[in-house]
């Protein structure tokens, strides 16, 4: 989407407790390996890019891992032989059919959640973002306001789930405004963006023939990335999520904001507080990609 680099990636099986971990395999010695963290956040400008200590990088990850959250898989390798997880259309659903394609296995340790226990916020002018507490689930609420007409004023609201992220958030594309093209180009952005993996607004056109997906698909996107963004703390997140007008360095500010502070989170087993506790071995199973 950025570079404009050819690249290709295969996602591979991972041990219980591995996490998400992005691996180079173009590089001298056999690759580097980054782990999807929120303190390994290098870059927010467009696109979120991970970094590890010695300065290599992976960009543009938060749709790929926005779709591992929506199909709640916490153990992956992801393999790539170049600096960018690939476009493909813009949005999430071609993750999701390919991993759907090869399947998913349980693994024999239970999953674990991170709770929000009180709220943070982050505001600067019109943007905002905040976490606050909620129940066993992550909800998004998310809303937009461009001056570009073909987008407006849009709003979202989502209790995040396989079925709901699927059906209702996976399709949505990235967006772009047209006469930001050759400034993003310039700044060494967007350098691979298309018609074929972005919508591209003219002021009040649409300049894709086939047109939206959904009435309010920019939202849904950036509740998307938002998504993407938050499973960078590792573990699915009990919480409210709000977005106002802002970006993936607004969230990475977020996130390393509640972080800091030990008393607005907790760890615990995402089936502790259902109301019927499951055994042992009934417990949700920590997912990875077979």
């Amino acid at each position: 989407m950025h570079s404009g680099v050819r690249v290709a990636m295969k996602l591979h099986p991972a041990a219980p407790n591995t996490g998400v971990v992005f691996k180079r395999i173009d590089l001298i010695g056999g690759g580097a390996t980054i782990r999807a963290s929120w303190d390994r956040v290098a870059d927010s400008r467009m696109c979120t890019v991970l970094a590890d200590g010695n300065g290599i990088s992976v960009a543009t990850v938060e749709h790929l891992m926005s779709a591992f959250y929506g199909m709640e898989i916490d153990n992956v390798i992801v393999e790539l032989n170049g600096p960018e997880v690939p476009a493909m259309d813009g949005s999430a659903e071609p993750f999701i059919f390919l991993i759907e394609c090869a399947g998913v296995m349980e693994q024999d340790v239970p999953r674990r959640a991170l709770r929000i226990l009180k709220q943070h916020s982050i505001s600067n002018g019109n943007r905002m973002v905040a976490l606050a507490p909620w129940h066993e689930s992550l909800k998004v609420d998310f809303h937009i306001d461009f001056h570009a007409s073909a987008i407006g004023r849009q709003t979202c609201s989502f209790t995040v789930d396989p079925d709901t992220f699927r059906d209702q958030l996976s399709r949505a594309r990235t967006f772009g405004l047209l006469s930001e093209v050759t400034a993003l180009r310039e700044a060494g952005l967007a350098r691979g963006g298309s018609l074929t993996n972005a919508i591209v607004v003219d002021g009040d056109r649409v300049l894709n023939n086939e047109g939206l997906r959904h009435d309010n698909e920019f939202v849904r996107h950036k509740a998307l990335d938002a998504i993407g963004d938050l499973y960078l703390a590792g573990h699915p997140i009990f919480a409210h999520f709000t977005g106002r007008c802002s970006s993936h360095a607004d969230t990475a500010r977020l996130m390393k904001q509640v972080y800091a502070d030990r008393s607005a989170w907790e760890m615990v087993d995402v089936w502790q507080d259902i109301e019927v506790v499951p055994s042992w071995s009934e417990a949700p199973s920590r997912r990875a990609f077979a």
